[in-house]
């Protein structure tokens, strides 16, 4: 691929994340992308054969760096006791109601994607989902009885990545009425705190039979 042409195919994944972070995959247009990458429309389908191509190329950008983040960090968290890997968890989730970079953008994504699941996301999550789930996955089984069934642990990782995701997705909203909250860095680090508490309320209140269920 020439120079100007890996150019052009990075400018429209940039803005294409940024849209993506701020909308959603359906609200974001194509219109606006190639508005925002300064590019003509025959760019996108050329290099990605159309918006779910374009989509899918950011879902596999977004979900390498994020693992990438989460294996450096892994050994140092599980070294440091399950509840402060807990809450360390739920800090990187809510990252995006304070900094607005390159990783907290990509939460955005996946956390719109909790409430507007996407068959692109589902065809990615179906052969790249694992080594993130893996993660989350030993997280929140620190906290269930042995031999908890593994959809049980799956579901409540799906639960936990929920109580974040629905501040992160409506984190500009919150600070207006009729919530009118101030999202600031004590605001978040209570935020930690309490969803942490509850997690672990929750996950502890699991009755060691369900280990055994079916």
């Amino acid at each position: 691929m020439t120079r100007p042409a890996e150019y052009t195919r990075q400018a429209i994944i940039k803005a294409a994340t940024d849209l993506f972070a701020e909308k959603g995959f359906e609200a974001a247009s194509v219109r606006d992308i190639v508005a925002k990458a300064r590019v003509n429309q025959a760019a996108i389908n050329y290099h990605f054969k159309g918006k779910g191509g374009l989509y899918l190329e950011v879902l596999r950008v977004a979900f390498e760096s994020l693992t990438r983040h989460m294996t450096s960090d892994s050994e140092k968290l599980r070294a440091l006791g399950r509840e402060v890997m807990l809450r360390k968890f739920i800090s990187r989730q809510l990252r995006p109601l304070l900094i607005r970079d390159e990783v907290s953008r990509y939460i955005r994504i996946f956390a719109w994607e909790s409430v507007r699941p996407t068959k692109v996301l589902r065809k990615f999550l179906a052969t790249n989902a694992a080594p993130f789930l893996d993660h989350a996955g030993y997280v929140v089984r620190s906290f269930l009885p042995p031999r908890t069934p593994e959809r049980d642990v799956l579901c409540a990782t799906i639960w936990l990545m929920g109580q974040c995701s629905i501040f992160v997705r409506n984190g500009e909203q919150l600070g207006h009425p009729p919530f009118n909250l101030k999202i600031d860095e004590d605001f978040v680090r209570n935020l930690t705190d309490l969803i942490a508490t509850w997690a672990m309320a929750g996950l502890a209140a699991v009755p060691a039979n369900r280990a055994h269920a079916a």
